[in-house]
C-alpha cells in the first residue's frame, strides 16, 4: 500500500551534504545533488559500493547531518522541527551494529527501553499494558523465548530482532535501517528479513528504508530501490525497473547479472572489469 499519507514520508531536493577531510584540509562531498522522493507505506533498500554515501542518506533523514544545500522534508516536515511537531518523534532507527545495554537487562526490558526512556534501569514502573506490547512484539519477530534472557548473552542475531521490537514499541510511521543484517549468520540473516517481511504485512502505512551492500540481504517485501555510486544517485524507482544487470554494473564498476527466486535477489559477477563510460575493458 502506498501514498496512504497526505505528505510524502522522504522528500530531498537537491541535497548535498558535506564533511571535512583533513587529511585534505577541504569540505568533501559525502553526497551530491541528491532528489529522492519516498511515499508513505513504500519499502526502500539503498544499494551501492563503499563510500557511496548510504549511510549519509539516513544520517541526513534523521538529522545527524545537515544539508549544505538542497532541504530535506521527513513526514511532512523538517527534522528538528519544535516540539511535538518533530518528525524525527514518529521515526524509528535500528543501527548495524546493535548498542550495549547494562549486563543483567532482559530482552523484554531493552523492548522497553524505547518508550519508557530506560525504565527498567531507573526503577520506574512499567505498566502491564506496556509489558503485554513488549512481549507481543518479541514474539511476532520469533523471540517469545528472548523475554528473561540477558540481552548481552544473546546472538546478533537476535539481538536485531530485539531492536526491531523495541522500534515498534512507539509506532514509528517511519522505519530507517543501516545494513541490519550485517555480522549475522545465515540463519540469523533468514530470520531477520523474513521478520521485516512480515512488519511489511502487517503495517501497510509503515515506510521503512533499508541500506545494504548486498542484494542477497534485500527483504522480499521491498518495493523501490535507489543506487548511489560516488556520492550521487545512479537510479531510483520500483525495484523490478531499478534492480537490472545494467544499473548495476554501473553502481558497483563490475559486470553483474542479477537474478529473482521467489521474491529474493542474488547476484553474480562476471569474470571482468565493467567501465560503463566505455563497456567490457580488460579481464580480471
Amino acid at each position: 500500500m502506498t501514498g496512504s499519507g497526505s505528505s510524502p514520508a522522504i522528500e530531498f531536493a537537491g541535497v548535498t551534504v558535506e564533511a571535512w577531510d583533513a587529511r585534505a584540509g577541504a569540505m568533501r562531498e559525502l553526497i551530491a545533488d541528491v532528489d529522492w522522493h519516498v511515499e508513505r507505506g513504500e519499502h526502500w533498500v539503498v544499494i551501492g559500493p563503499n563510500g557511496a554515501g548510504k549511510t549519509t542518506i539516513l544520517n541526513a533523514a534523521r538529522a545527524r547531518v545537515l544539508p549544505r544545500r538542497g532541504t530535506i522534508e521527513i513526514l511532512g516536515a523538517a527534522p528538528g522541527t519544535p516540539g511535538l511537531a518533530d518528525p524525527l518523534l514518529r521515526v524509528g532507527v535500528i543501527e548495524a551494529t546493535p548498542p550495549r545495554f547494562a549486563q543483567r537487562m532482559s530482552a523484554l526490558e531493552v523492548v522497553l527501553t524505547q518508550p519508557a526512556s530506560s525504565a527498567a534501569i531507573r526503577g520506574r514502573r512499567v505498566s502491564a499494558d506496556e509489558r503485554a506490547r513488549a512481549a507481543g512484539l518479541l514474539a511476532r519477530f520469533g523471540g517469545h523465548e528472548l523475554e528473561d534472557r540477558r540481552y548481552g548473552d544473546c546472538s546478533r542475531g537476535e539481538r536485531q530482532r530485539i531492536q526491531l521490537a523495541r522500534a515498534l514499541m512507539r509506532d514509528p510511521l517511519l522505519l530507517l535501517l543501516d545494513e541490519p543484517a550485517t555480522g549475522l549468520d545465515l540463519p540469523g540473516r533468514e530470520a531477520f528479513l523474513q521478520a521485516m517481511s512480515r512488519l511489511a504485512a502487517e503495517r501497510p502505512s509503515l515506510t521503512t528504508v533499508a541500506v545494504t551492500h548486498h542484494v542477497e540481504e534485500i527483504p522480499a517485501s521491498s518495493t523501490h530501490a535507489l543506487l548511489l555510486r560516488e556520492r550521487s544517485v545512479v537510479a531510483a524507482g520500483p525495484v523490478d525497473a531499478v534492480l537490472t544487470d545494467d544499473h548495476l554494473a554501473e553502481c558497483f564498476g563490475v559486470r553483474i547479472s542479477i537474478s529473482r527466486c521467489n521474491g529474493r535477489w542474488a547476484a553474480s559477477i562476471h569474470d571482468a572489469v565493467w567501465e560503463p563510460a566505455t563497456g567490457l575493458t580488460h579481464p580480471r
